[in-house]
């Protein structure tokens, strides 16, 4: 016990700068940036209304996120069911496009997504 206390008194700052280093990571992994993806297809007439939706009201100048194409590119699709199991949804189901990940929430189908952007004014 008195080697715990002599350790920690003599090297006080470098446990002081330990445990802020603890904290500040914690911090910084807590806040990092979550990347929002839309996931489309070209083909899709709901993912027109979204991206409609998107250009005429400057929805990419309020929130930044990727925009992934499902239909040619099985590396998105594969994606868009990673996100869907994350939200803990059924992928043995269909999963549709439009598909929005904000980072903890899915959102299917252009209505949804749309609302959701509509309350970021």
């Amino acid at each position: 016990m008195d080697k715990i206390k002599i350790f920690f008194k003599s090297n006080r700052i470098l446990v002081i700068l330990a445990v802020a280093a603890i904290f500040i990571g914690a911090i910084i992994y807590a806040k990092r940036p979550t990347t929002m993806i839309l996931f489309y297809s070209d083909s899709c007439p709901h993912c027109q209304n979204v991206e409609t939706y998107i250009n005429e009201n400057g929805i990419k100048n309020k929130i930044k996120f990727e925009e992934k194409e499902v239909a040619q590119n099985q590396t998105n699709a594969t994606l868009l069911e990673r996100k869907a199991k994350e939200c803990g949804l059924d992928t043995a189901q269909s999963l549709g496009v439009p598909f929005f990940f904000d980072g903890q929430e899915c959102l299917m189908g252009d209505e949804p997504i749309i609302n959701y952007f509509k309350a970021l004014k």
